[in-house]
């Protein structure tokens, strides 16, 4: 091991052993952003920390400006650059999750021509395998009504549900009633089971057998929808196949790597969450961090 500088000659031996017997600076494990503009994209975080647990997570809520259906297009996608831009400085991501259809639909595009070398996953409405796994040829796609006008999801029913009869429901409460019950609140189930039955429908004797959950908050309430559903259906969950993409995108586990711990819940707007959200902030193995603070968006 020759550590020859400028003027030649080697260096001390006993420099050489120090420098040899130092162990190498551990790799640290990869870290993922989540972000969401509310607490959906914990659906996603739980099948993340499920399939790659030793990924580092760092969970973002944009709570200031919850919900993003009260925003148009314009102000949405200037509001999801400037939260990016703040939380991409200051995390160091190696990897970041859009967990809301809305923003991926609209936001991704410009992301990406921001931060080229920043791998971005998205989420998209699981219409295809909803189809391919129907057998009464008549799904159903639950979102919020933004994504269920958007364009995107209407060329993802032309192009891979041609061979079904797909109803959109977009539903104004769905995520607002999740978000509540995140936070320990008590919610009106009669609210759910109306927001949810124009997806039941019946034709020529069959009936709906496939529902997508196009909105990451609405698997959160999973057992609330399914119990209150009219018959059995399949719910398909874009949170698997969110976490099979970011595990394709970063290094693969290290063998014998450790899960990575506890992850950090950041909220926008600062304020400390209650107790109760708290607690269900600590299931899902995070801890808030009031270390950021993003203002409100304006309508």
């Amino acid at each position: 091991m020759n550590l020859a500088g400028d003027g030649g000659g080697d260096a001390p031996p006993s420099l050489i052993a120090e420098l040899e017997a130092r162990p190498a600076a551990p790799r640290r494990a990869p870290r993922a952003l989540v972000f969401d503009s509310g607490l959906g994209g914990l659906s996603v975080l739980a099948e993340i920390r499920r399939l790659r647990p030793d990924v580092e997570i760092v969970y973002a809520a944009d709570d200031a400006a919850f919900p993003y259906g009260r925003l148009g297009e314009t102000a949405l996608v200037a509001r999801v650059e400037t939260v990016m831009a703040r939380l991409i400085g200051e995390i160091e991501p190696d990897v970041v999750v859009i967990a809301c259809s809305t923003a991926s639909t609209l936001a991704l595009p410009p992301l990406r021509e921001a931060y080229p070398r920043l791998p971005f996953v998205g989420t998209v409405p699981a219409i295809k395998p909803a189809a391919a796994a129907s057998r009464s040829g008549l799904i159903s796609v639950l979102a919020t009504r933004g994504t269920v006008a958007r364009d995107y999801t209407h060329a993802l029913v032309r192009d891979y549900a041609g061979n079904c009869e797909v109803t959109l429901v977009g539903s104004p409460l769905l995520a607002v009633i999740a978000e509540r019950v995140m936070r320990g609140e008590d919610v009106d189930e009669a609210a759910i089971s109306r927001e949810i039955a124009p997806c039941f429908v019946e034709r020529d004797g069959r009936r709906t057998d496939q529902i997508v959950l196009a909105c990451t908050h609405f698997p959160l309430i999973a057992d609330k929808i399914e119990r209150l559903s009219p018959w059995p259906v399949g719910f398909v969950d874009p949170a698997p196949a969110i976490a099979r993409r970011l595990d394709a995108l970063i290094a693969p586990a290290r063998p014998g790597a450790s899960t990575a711990g506890e992850g950090t819940a950041i909220f926008t707007s600062g304020d400390e969450p209650p107790a109760a959200l708290q607690r269900t902030l600590r299931l899902f193995g995070l801890t808030f961090t009031p270390a950021i603070m993003i203002g409100a968006a304006s309508a």
